[in-house]
């Protein structure tokens, strides 16, 4: 038994940047209707203020053009789509953190591509007409949305140079030429628009200290500092069709931000704000942890945790309308969303959903809880309990002593855990149809409603007492809430006189 006195002494602040940014799959795939239709639900329960994805530039956005004028190969810029993208993005409250990548074909200086649909990972051929193209689009940006919208967005360069996947031979130099003409260009125009990167992945924190090194010798403007972050080692085994992978302990990625915020203190730009712009547990959009609760348990605490040592942190993705594996195979693949295909919401949407319902103001928080206040009085409990081991035996019972007001209180628990608010199980219960019909579609919907348990309780002595078990891989949202009794203002009334009562 955990036995937990929460008093009513704020020790903290619970920040909102664990919800500031979400990412997406490449631009051009906003046009999808599914995608859409995903992403309005997900903003309706977590209110993401930004959001992040490849593909900017890949040809299905049909930005860069050139065209043999005069015998002359010139470039023309096409801004149809992305302001069709860009306008729903900002329709549903999600300012753009604009990732500058991938290159356009026409503008490449070679061939090599990534994801099945091949956008371009190597260097512009021309960096001239590289530099035209990023101060093109964003004097377009600027033109349509205004010069105080958009110096709120952050500019990234690139995605993940220390993969040779990602940026041709992973050259260092190369991606510092590429960060080095992207970022005076967008300076050029406006000295205020932020501009960062080098949105490298775990294993190269290196590379963030030559960056930061590289922009002070070279006199290279930055305004951030940007890296991702996952926790699964090597595939154990993998297929066309998934990737199963061990998960290092949640602890473990805790400290990665550390490591690296610590090295950011310690370079020539000690107070650079640190934004992770992908995170997730795996980063192969096949594995089935994904659609799990463990997923949801595992990284409650790191939202709970994470918001203290970086200014943001962005789930890896929003939507299971993703492509960068082929075009998904069945319902449920393994996809990094927090919806699954046919709009259901998957454990770890609901996670976020609960974080969404906390107060500012932390009253108690350890590794497998947190306990806030909101503006109202309204106390608010987040609790998870991760289980990687196999098995059914790894209950965790809570008893907390709160210290409230006396009074009547409503408390409302609100539950998902292997048994409830779990689509994937009931999937798997139904056969994994690949490509469910409309009725077995509304039945995963309805499996993925979380379990709802309420009860009112009297606090007589200022201290509320709350007994709960959570199960294996369960996250639980409780409400405790003042009752404002408005029983006595009914006429005549009396419960006995219903049959059954």
């Amino acid at each position: 038994m955990n036995k937990i006195k929460i008093s009513d002494k704020v020790t903290g602040s619970f920040r909102d940047n664990w919800n500031f940014c979400v990412g997406t799959e490449r631009m051009g795939i906003a046009l999808q209707k599914e995608y859409q239709d995903t992403l309005e639900f997900v903003q309706k329960a977590i209110n993401f203020k930004y959001i992040r994805g490849h593909g900017l530039f890949h040809d299905d956005t049909a930005i860069y053009r050139e065209y043999e004028i005069d015998g002359e190969m010139k470039p023309f810029y096409n801004f149809t789509y992305i302001d069709r993208i860009f306008d729903s993005f900002l329709e549903k409250g999600l300012k753009p953190f604009v990732e500058l990548g991938f290159m356009p074909s026409q503008l490449a200086s070679g061939g090599q591509t990534v994801f099945y649909w091949k956008g371009n990972v190597t260097p512009p051929k021309d960096y001239d007409k590289w530099k035209n193209l990023i101060q093109a689009l964003i004097k377009h940006f600027i033109s349509r949305y205004g010069i105080e919208e958009v110096l709120q967005w952050p500019f990234e360069v690139w995605n993940e140079p220390n993969l040779k996947v990602f940026w041709k031979d992973a050259d260092e130099s190369e991606y510092f030429k590429l960060y080095k003409v992207s970022a005076t260009a967008i300076k050029e125009i406006n000295k205020d628009l932020q501009v960062g990167g080098p949105a490298i992945c775990g294993g190269a924190d290196y590379w963030i200290k030559d960056f930061l090194e590289f922009c002070k010798r070279e006199n290279v403007p930055v305004d951030f500092v940007s890296r991702h972050l996952y926790s699964a080692h090597m595939p154990k085994l993998q297929t066309h069709e998934f990737c199963y992978q061990d998960l290092k302990e949640p602890e473990e990625m805790l400290k990665e931000l550390q490591t690296v915020r610590q090295m950011i203190d310690n370079s020539p730009f000690p107070h650079l704000p640190f934004h992770i712009t992908e995170y997730n547990t795996s980063y192969n959009p096949l594995n089935p942890v994904h659609d799990t609760c463990l997923n949801a348990a595992y990284l409650a605490r790191i939202i709970s945790e994470a918001g203290d040592i970086v200014d943001s942190f962005s789930y890896w993705t929003f939507s299971d309308v993703f492509e960068e594996a082929d075009v998904p195979r069945a319902q449920f693949h393994g996809g990094f969303g927090l919806v699954a295909l046919n709009n259901i919401p998957k454990p770890t949407f609901h996670m976020f959903s609960f974080f969404e319902q906390m107060g500012k103001d932390i009253l108690y928080r350890d590794e497998n809880m947190l306990a806030t206040r909101k503006a109202d009085g309204t106390v608010t409990i987040t609790a998870w309990n991760p289980v990687m081991e196999k098995g059914d035996h790894f209950n965790m019972d809570f008893s907390l002593e709160l210290n409230l007001p006396k009074g009547e209180y409503f408390i409302n628990r609100t539950i998902v855990n292997e048994t409830h608010g779990n689509p994937w199980r009931t999937w798997i219960q139904m056969g994994r149809p690949r490509f469910p019909g409309k009725k077995q579609v509304e039945i995963l919907r309805n499996a993925a409603r979380p379990m709802v348990i309420s009860e009112r309780v009297s606090c007589t002595d200022e201290i509320l007492l709350l007994e709960f078990t959570q199960s294996k891989n369960e996250v639980s949202f409780i409400e405790i809430i003042p009752v404002a009794d408005e029983t006595n203002t009914y006429y005549k009334l009396d419960d006995s006189l219903i049959p059954g009562y």
